[in-house]
């Protein structure tokens, strides 16, 4: 069974930085396209940052320059450090993944989440002004 477990979410004031985790178990995902989603109630949820396996990496432009995606495919880990936070940034944030080959082939941020099969429980980012 796929399961994605988040850690990291807390409250942080503006302009400070926080790092979420991400542990993937009962699958191990060769060739696959990771990301970390964000939802605020009453919003879609937005794409904020994609890494695909051969290393491409792609941000929704509300977040470049201020946040930076990692993985780690022997720990089967995906990381998000969040530099520079602002109120706006307010979400629960949530880590992604998916094999399939279409999904590998639009690894990036205009990618819908809809396409992503698997997903963790979430874990919130609250940023105080």
């Amino acid at each position: 069974q796929v399961k994605l477990v988040e850690s990291g979410g807390g409250s942080v004031q503006t302009g400070g930085s926080r790092k979420l985790s991400c542990v993937g178990s009962g699958y191990r995902y060769t060739d696959h396209c990771w990301a970390w989603f964000r939802q605020v109630p009453g919003q879609e949820r937005e794409g904020v940052a994609f890494i695909n396996s051969d290393g491409s990496i792609s941000y929704a432009d509300s977040v470049k320059g201020r946040f930076t995606i990692s993985q780690d495919n022997a720990k089967n880990t995906l990381s998000l450090q969040m530099n520079s936070l602002k109120p706006e940034d307010t979400a629960m944030y949530y880590c992604v993944a998916d094999p399939s080959a279409l999904v590998r082939l639009r690894c990036g941020a205009d990618l819908a989440a809809v396409n992503f099969g698997d997903w963790g429980q979430g874990t919130q980012v609250t940023v105080s002004s």
